[in-house]
C-alpha cells in the first residue's frame, strides 16, 4: 500500500557556511565553505516522505523570485505535488542562514518571507489534496492558524494528522486536540510539557501531559540516542544506528517524513516505520545539504541490508 502524504508547510531556500567552530559572541571567523539549496522543514519532510515512496503532496507559499522558482521546481523534480503552492507577490521566498561546525553541528537563523503570509484561503484551495490524504503533515514555520484549517479538513475527512512542534512555541490549544500524533525532540517537548526529557519516566510523563492537552500518540526524537514513542497500544525506545555525523540539519525533518511513508493510519506497526525513519535519518547525516542528503527508498533499504 503506497501512503499519500500531504505537507502544510515552509518553503526555504538555505544558505550553509561551514565553519572550524562556532563564533563567540561579537566574534568573526572565516567561512570554510558556502552552498545555497531548497530547504525548510515543509520542504525537507516532503521530499523525505516522497523519495521513500509516499505520494506527496504540499500545500505552501513563495515569493515571486528566483528563489521561489527554485523551490517549486525542486519540489516539482522530487515528485511533489505542488499545484497547492501559491506565489506571494508581496514577500520574498522564506530563507535559512545555517552555521554548521566540523562537528556536524548547526545553528540557523530563520527569515519566515512568504511563509508567515500563509493563510486560511490558501489552505482552502487546497481542500482536495487535505481530504485525499492518508497522514497530513504540519510543523510550526507557517502560521497556526493555517495548520489548524488543515487540521480541520483532515478529520472532516478521516485523515490522520501529524504535527511537528518546531520551532517550539505556544499551541493553539484546538489544534492540539485535532492532532493524532504529535512528534517533537526532547527540548520541544519539554519547552511544552515544563518536563525536562531524562528517562524513561520523564518520557512517560510527558506522554501522560500530552494525552491531557489532547494528543495520545507521541513520538520524543533524542537526536543520536534514539525515539520513544507511546500511543494507546504501548510504548517503547528504539536506539538509532550509530554513524559519524557530517550535517545534522535535515535530520529530523528525514526521520518525519520518512516515517509518514511507513506508518499504517491505525499506527499498528509504529516500531518498524521508526527503524525505517531512523536509518533513513542516519543516512542524511552522513551528508552535506538538507534535500541533497535525504536518502531514497532503494538506499535505505540497501543499508538496512548491509548492517
Amino acid at each position: 500500500m503506497t501512503n499519500h502524504v500531504t505537507i502544510v508547510g515552509s518553503l526555504n531556500v538555505d544558505t550553509t557556511m561551514k565553519v572550524k567552530r562556532m563564533p563567540l559572541p561579537g566574534e568573526t571567523i572565516a567561512a570554510l565553505s558556502k552552498t545555497n539549496a531548497a530547504g525548510g522543514k515543509g520542504a525537507n519532510q516532503a521530499v523525505a516522505a516522497a523519495r521513500s515512496g509516499a505520494e506527496t503532496a504540499f500545500v505552501g507559499q513563495v515569493g515571486d523570485d528566483a528563489g521561489g522558482k527554485m523551490m517549486i521546481n525542486d519540489l516539482k523534480n522530487n515528485n511533489v505535488d505542488t499545484t497547492g503552492i501559491h506565489v506571494d507577490d508581496q514577500a520574498g521566498t522564506g530563507s535559512a542562514a545555517i552555521l554548521l561546525d566540523e562537528s556536524g553541528q548547526n545553528s540557523i537563523l530563520v527569515y519566515g518571507g512568504a511563509n508567515q503570509q500563509l493563510s486560511v484561503k490558501e489552505v482552502e484551495d487546497a481542500r482536495d489534496q487535505i481530504a485525499a490524504a492518508d497522514f497530513v503533515i504540519a510543523q510550526f514555520e507557517t502560521p497556526q492558524e493555517a495548520t489548524l484549517r488543515a487540521f480541520q479538513i483532515a478529520k472532516e475527512n478521516g485523515v490522520k494528522t501529524i504535527l511537528n512542534p518546531a520551532p517550539a512555541h505556544e499551541i493553539n490549544p484546538d489544534l492540539l486536540k485535532l492532532t493524532d500524533l504529535i512528534i517533537p525532540n526532547e527540548t520541544e517537548s519539554a519547552a511544552l510539557t515544563g518536563i525536562i526529557v531524562t528517562d524513561e519516566t520523564s518520557m512517560l510523563m510527558s506522554a501522560a501531559k500530552f494525552a491531557q492537552m489532547g494528543v495520545r500518540n507521541l513520538i520524543i526524537t533524542v537526536g543520536a540516542k534514539g525515539a520513544f514513542y507511546c500511543t494507546q497500544d504501548g510504548y517503547n525506545f528504539i536506539p538509532a544506528f550509530k554513524v559519524n555525523a557530517v550535517d545534522t540539519t535535515a535530520a529530523g525533518d528525514t526521520f518525519i517524513g520518512a516515517l509518514s511513508s511507513r506508518l499504517k493510519p491505525d499506527m499498528s506497526n509504529i516500531e518498524k516505520a521508526i527503524v525505517y525513519a531512523q536509518r533513513a535519518s542516519s543516512l542524511a547525516v552522513q551528508k552535506l545539504g538538507a534535500l541533497p542528503s535525504i536518502p531514497t527508498y532503494d538506499e535505505v533499504v540497501a543499508a538496512s541490508k548491509n548492517n
